[in-house]
């Protein structure tokens, strides 16, 4: 009995175990990829105009990435507790909204509506925080595969709970609404406390390489078999059996990985070099939470210590330094000198949110995290429009290519970039610099209207635009620490909804009305009264349209060029972190 007890708590405490419950709420938490399902519900059913259904979807970007309370909460209260304040704001939003769109509940003013679509979408915060965080801090030496997976799954989201809801086969349209209300709670609520620090950092094992090889295989295999799936739905009717096959499959795709801590668990997986030299020492003890502060940490040492020591004989140096630091500990007691201290952390330390402000290489972080993910929301959010003014009718099947590109560009970020840090010790951005390049040509495809377009600009888009999110919170994170990672990486996603607002909101719908209005001038042109002839259209709820390439045209070659100047930013900061990423990495090669 007391043998099957230490295995279940052993189980229990696996990080691995950690990282794949963090994996399925992530697959829940991608609820905002869904708005495009959602919202033609919302407007059929309240009678919404366009400008209305698009005040929504402002709403739901900023509760997406609004995450300030979120950050801060996970200072203070357990990550359990922070699951579930999102499962309760996921619940109460997207509840509500059901109630009112199936006239359970009265109607709403539009503003209220926007209200609840953000604290709906809000959870999400909660969710990636506490998922990041908990991993981040258990595989402190693999945080860009660890990152990118997570993010990955977030991506992911949306084609997975559509995927679900193929299976529900309701005739109620509004179902879809209550299935993101109920579902994601559910999940979260099941899960909340087993995603949580676990000392992962003691647990390095030899077998973790292949642990991370099957993840990135069931990766790859989820994206292409959903891709599949998704086109033989759309191009073939399917009877309610085959659909609930591939449920089925997609179910076994997403419970495979648990298989990773039951073989940890009931193996005996060697520990790995650095674990066996770590536990070998009995004076290294797990690090304590706080510290004494008159403890002599290694840096003060140094100030003190002259440079002759190092060019003593290897006995004396060791024998000088233990008289140093003894000095140095009587005086710090007695009080009778004061230890040199440093103003502030340096790159590679814990700093808190308003000391990593003030740090050029966090507002370099934060711009190029504008500019690119800022360009790539725009067209994601323009995806529909672009795909009918260039005269496609299955516009959904873009919206779900660029979901997989943006899947595979979260994973492969975070795996290229380890790779970067991992064997050359080279800067992290590096890799994000690369990406923002892809970005660049994928926003000339779509200006220049060459052939294919739509294919490759949605590959280039998705692939840059995922790589984003894999990257800049695992720089972030080796930057400016993990004590405060969930404040620092809620802040950078400000960028996100900043860049489409200004580049989809105002740059994106302007050029487009203008181009739209422009056609309708030169179609109409044999009406006399053409004022009036367009305020006639501009007072109908049917908004312009625009076709031909010339739609986007300046608005991608635009933001072609800034993802041209966010790569610029990328280099800069490259330069900057060399020093930093060798004193991380180098020592490690």
């Amino acid at each position: 009995m007391g043998r099957i007890k230490e295995v279940i708590i052993t189980f229990l405490n696996n990080r691995w175990l950690v990282f794949v419950a963090a994996m399925w709420i992530q697959s829940c938490a991608g609820v905002g990829y869904l708005f495009g399902s959602i919202s033609p519900v919302i407007k059929s059913s309240l009678k919404y105009n366009q400008k209305q259904v698009a005040r929504l979807g402002v709403a739901k970007d900023l509760g997406d990435s609004v995450g300030f309370l979120a950050g801060s909460m996970s200072e203070l209260l357990p990550l359990w507790a922070l699951l579930l304040v999102g499962a309760i704001q996921n619940l109460v939003g997207y509840g509500w909204v059901w109630l009112v769109v199936t006239g359970k509940a009265p109607m709403l003013p539009l503003w209220v509506m926007c209200v609840l679509i953000f604290v709906g979408t809000n959870g999400e915060t909660y969710f990636n925080t506490a998922a990041l965080v908990s991993c981040v801090q258990n595989f402190p030496k693999s945080r860009g595969p660890v990152v990118g997976i997570l993010k990955g799954f977030a991506g992911l989201g949306g084609a997975i709970l559509t995927q679900i809801y193929a299976l529900i086969n309701s005739p109620d349209k509004a179902s879809i609404i209550f299935m993101v209300a109920v579902g994601p709670t559910m999940v979260v609520i099941s899960l909340m406390f087993i995603v949580r620090p676990v000392r992962g950092h003691r647990q390095l094992r030899l077998s973790d390489g292949s642990s991370f090889s099957l993840i990135y295989c069931v990766c790859l295999i989820l994206a292409a078999y959903l891709m599949g799936v998704m086109l033989v739905e759309d191009l073939i009717d399917l009877n309610q059996t085959i659909v609930q096959i591939f449920t089925a499959i997609l179910f076994v795709l997403l419970v495979i990985p648990i298989g990773i801590p039951l073989w940890l668990t009931f193996s005996s997986d060697p520990r790995s070099p650095e674990e066996e030299a770590l536990l070998s020492e009995p004076q290294n003890k797990e690090p304590e939470t706080s510290h004494d502060p008159h403890e002599i940490i290694f840096s003060e040492l140094e100030d003190e210590k002259s440079s002759e020591v190092d060019l003593l004989p290897t006995s004396e140096r060791q024998k000088r330094i233990a008289q140093l630091q003894s000095k140095l500990a009587q005086a710090a007691a007695e009080g009778a000198v004061r230890i040199k201290r440093r103003r502030g952390p340096h790159r590679g330390e814990d700093f808190d949110l308003t000391q990593a402000l003030i740090k050029a290489d966090f507002w370099l972080l934060f711009w190029t995290l504008l500019l690119g993910s800022g360009s790539g929301l725009t067209i994601i959010d323009n995806l529909g429009q672009m795909s009918e003014s260039l005269g496609y009718d299955n516009t959904h099947i873009f919206v779900s290519m660029i979901s997989i590109w943006n899947f595979l560009g979260r994973v492969g970020g975070g795996y290229v970039s380890e790779i970067v840090v991992r064997d050359y010790a080279y800067p992290r951005p590096v890799a994000l610099a690369v990406a923002q390049g892809l970005m660049a040509i994928g926003h000339l495809f779509f200006a220049m209207g060459w052939p294919a377009e739509m294919y490759i600009g949605t590959l280039l888009i998705g692939l840059g635009y995922g790589a984003h999110w894999a990257i800049i919170p695992a720089t972030a994170s080796e930057l400016f620490g993990l004590k405060k990672f969930g404040a620092l990486y809620n802040f950078l996603t400000l960028a996100n909804p900043a860049g489409s607002l200004v580049l989809s909101g105002i740059l994106a719908s302007h050029i487009y009305d203008s181009e739209a209005e422009k056609q309708a001038q030169l179609h109409h042109r044999h009406i006399t009264n053409s004022a009036s002839f367009l305020t006639k259209l501009f007072e109908t709820d049917d908004t312009l349209k625009c076709s031909g390439s010339i739609c986007f045209f300046l608005t991608c070659m635009i933001m072609s060029g800034l993802c041209i100047v966010a790569v610029i930013l990328s280099l800069i900061l490259v330069r900057r972190t060399k020093v930093v990423y060798q004193h991380l990495y180098g020592k490690s090669r």
